[in-house]
């Protein structure tokens, strides 16, 4: 039997925080190790309980006297920054940021030094438990996770390509990037396809090349392939 993955989680509404909590820990699968309601807070929990995995709010109060929200009255995103700082500082813990809106500015603000060991989901997706574990064990062996409809807002609005750079894709490593535009990492995407990992990493790293995606953009190659799937789908839809 395994044992449940030690988290911590942080968000400031204290209904939503002991909801989630009651939610993850009654599934058996979760260890909620402190739940606080500020980012020092967090940043704190997370030094002295070394969680493998951290569940935060994108937006919550920093905690120091004399803090102000932004010019828009709201408050910005500190969930974020402490998703950076922690994933700098204890790279073997994995954040799952959860958002009320698809806001790719904030998706883009989350991966903007790589995606490993991060995921983005909306708040809704609290109620949705098995997704909401997923996401809590992809990040926790250093995988990956983006919302559906943020990767919709990501790409919409975009200009329409002149031809498909997905045709020199085969049905296999279609089949592959399809499963990675749902947020599935290499073991996942191996089980739903029947595949070794082995051949599933072969298949990767021939979609980065056909997509002109180089090593030097390792930490965004996985997200813009899937984000050149999902544009494309969306063309012929």
């Amino acid at each position: 039997m395994t044992e449940p993955l030690r988290i911590v989680m942080a968000d400031d509404n204290y209904l939503v925080r002991e909801g989630a909590r009651r939610l993850l820990e009654d599934s058996g699968d979760v260890l909620v190790e402190a739940a606080v309601g500020s980012a020092p807070d967090l940043l704190d929990a997370v030094e002295r309980l070394r969680p493998a995995a951290v569940l935060t709010d994108i937006r919550m109060p920093v905690g120091q006297p004399g803090s102000q929200p932004n010019a828009d009255g709201q408050r910005g995103m500190e969930g974020i920054e402490a998703a950076h700082a922690i994933r700098s500082a204890y790279p073997r813990t994995g954040v799952v940021v959860l958002s009320q809106y698809a806001d790719e500015s904030y998706a883009f603000e989350l991966f903007r030094d790589g995606t490993a060991g991060l995921a983005y989901l909306l708040k809704d997706r609290i109620g949705e438990l098995s997704r909401l574990l997923d996401a809590l064990r992809e990040v926790s062996i250093g995988g990956s996770v983006i919302d559906p409809q943020v990767v919709e807002a990501l790409v919409r609005g975009r200009a329409r390509l002149r031809a498909s750079v997905l045709k020199n894709l085969t049905p296999r490593e279609l089949d592959v990037l399809r499963e990675m535009a749902q947020g599935r990492g290499n073991a996942g995407i191996a089980a739903q396809l029947y595949l070794s990992e082995s051949s599933v990493e072969k298949h990767v790293n021939a979609i980065f090349a056909k997509l002109g995606l180089t090593a030097e953009q390792t930490s965004h190659r996985r997200v813009t392939a899937v984000l050149t799937f999902l544009r494309d789908e969306g063309l012929r839809g």
